[in-house]
């Protein structure tokens, strides 16, 4: 068996894996400098293209949310056969009543901020102006280079030697399949939202649960380099940034070890999206060293990968179901999150609690601090914009690090995993919020004394 499969491939084979392979690396994880800024390569194309159609952009994204908003209620109500006959849009309007509603919800919103119709705190620019006019356009964007560069990192066995290579480490430690690891390192150095999208996609074709997609999107899906370094900014502890994201990663590997083994996580089944598991055979068979194995799995899914017009067709659904699925869950969670934390004291009264635990790590302002725990469930940067006038430096060191690894937050990833597939819903998003708020917490003070 051995030497049979060694010998099956040529040359040009290895290459179907290496060439496409490397470009998905360089676009996706590999940080450079441009012009002072610390970015990837599909981050920079994103913001050259919602640079350059920045007028236009909350006009096209208006549109978007309100097409899948009325199609969504014409399904509900008539179900049009030109709809039912195509799987991909039928996919893609065939939802619950709640996700109608809030599809609705996300199309009033859009309206109202669009023509800055009612009152200033739903369209002000803290609101609902900072969700359509900001955070969309550069989700808009995102999304359209992750739908047709992300086969690069799916479609020609990358995930595959990864997951090889990385199975002794990630199944035992993390209980998952090592190729989620590949789903970790894209949202570190590029962006959460693309873990996510890149989970997602993972689940709908089989190779994850709804257990692991769960894990994976809610502990691994972690935040992007580019953006610890503008929450640091913020703050005004960018010098720190090595300490910092040292802090961040540890917390973050401790969290990822023992959410998992508490509910929600632990209570979501072991079910596949597909019905059936799609498996690559991640452990190494005999005679085969982890490397060689994972090279046999590479070469072969890059044998099978599709002609260009496929991966055309599929990125086409990718992006559509992305807009579609996720735009008009941003638009109403987002904005509806962030009016309650500019325009209520709720987040202030669930802060509460935390004073007296940070009190007892000794972290100084722990009143002022306490505010910042709960209110990252809105936005991930409201944090570090309220804690930025806070004197001491180590309670913004822990702000800015606390507010980084909570993660789940509702203006951005949170919104896209429940606009997602993976089997999570705005109650596990909350509790899970908060355990990892509880797991991390006493990490980064800890660190934090000793930094300070």
């Amino acid at each position: 068996m051995d030497g049979k499969m060694k010998k099956k491939f040529s040359a040009g084979d290895y290459l179907k894996f290496i060439v496409p392979s490397i470009i998905g690396i360089l676009l996706f994880m590999v940080p450079f400098k441009y012009e002072g800024e610390t970015t990837i390569v599909v981050a920079l194309l994103a913001s050259k293209l919602t640079g350059a159609i920045a007028d236009i952009l909350p006009t096209i994204l208006l549109i978007l949310v309100t097409f899948t908003g009325v199609m969504t209620v014409i399904y509900k109500l008539f179900k049009p056969s030109f709809i039912e006959k195509n799987e991909f849009f039928k996919g893609v309007f065939n939802v619950n009543t709640f996700w109608t509603l809030t599809r609705v919800v996300g199309v009033v919103l859009c309206f109202l901020v669009y023509f800055k119709v009612g009152p200033e705190w739903i369209w002000g620019e803290d609101t609902g102006g900072l969700i359509l006019n900001d955070l969309m356009l550069t989700l808009f964007s995102m999304f359209i280079f992750a739908g047709f560069l992300l086969p690069f990192l799916t479609d020609f066995g990358l995930l595959e030697f990864i997951g090889a290579l990385f199975t002794p480490i990630m199944r035992p430690v993390f209980g998952l399949p090592g190729r989620s690891s590949i789903d970790c390192i894209a949202s570190w150095v590029g962006d959460g939202t693309i873990g996510v999208a890149l989970t997602n996609k993972q689940y709908e074709e089989g190779y994850y649960t709804a257990k692991e997609a769960s894990v994976i999107s809610t502990a691994f899906s972690a935040v992007s380099i580019t953006f610890c370094l503008v929450i640091l900014s913020q703050v005004g502890l960018a010098p720190l940034f090595g300490k910092y994201y040292l802090t961040v990663i540890l917390s973050g590997i401790v969290a990822a070890i023992i959410l998992p083994k508490i509910p929600p996580l632990s209570k979501k089944p072991d079910t596949y999206y597909t019905g059936e598991k799609r498996d690559i055979g991640e452990n190494a068979p005999e005679g085969f060293t982890n490397a060689q194995w994972g090279t046999y799995l590479a070469v072969k899914k890059a044998e099978e990968s599709g002609s260009v017009k496929n991966l055309v067709i599929n990125g086409t659904h990718t992006v559509l179901d992305m807009w579609m699925g996720v735009m008009p869950v941003i638009m109403a969670f987002g904005t509806i999150a962030l009016i309650v934390a500019e325009t209520t004291p709720l987040f202030k009264w669930l802060g509460v609690p935390f004073i007296p635990i940070l009190k007892l790590f000794r972290i100084p302002y722990a009143v002022e601090a306490s505010q910042t725990m709960i209110v990252g469930f809105a936005d991930m940067f409201l944090p570090s914009v309220i804690g930025a006038s806070i004197p001491s430096e180590m309670t913004r060191f822990v702000i800015a690090a606390v507010s980084v690894t909570q993660l789940v937050y509702l203006s951005e990833v949170g919104a896209v995993i429940l606009g997602s597939k993976i089997p999570i819903n705005f109650k596990d998003l909350f509790i899970i919020f908060l355990e990892r708020t509880l797991i991390t917490l006493p990490i980064i003070s800890l660190v934090a004394h000793i930094i300070f």
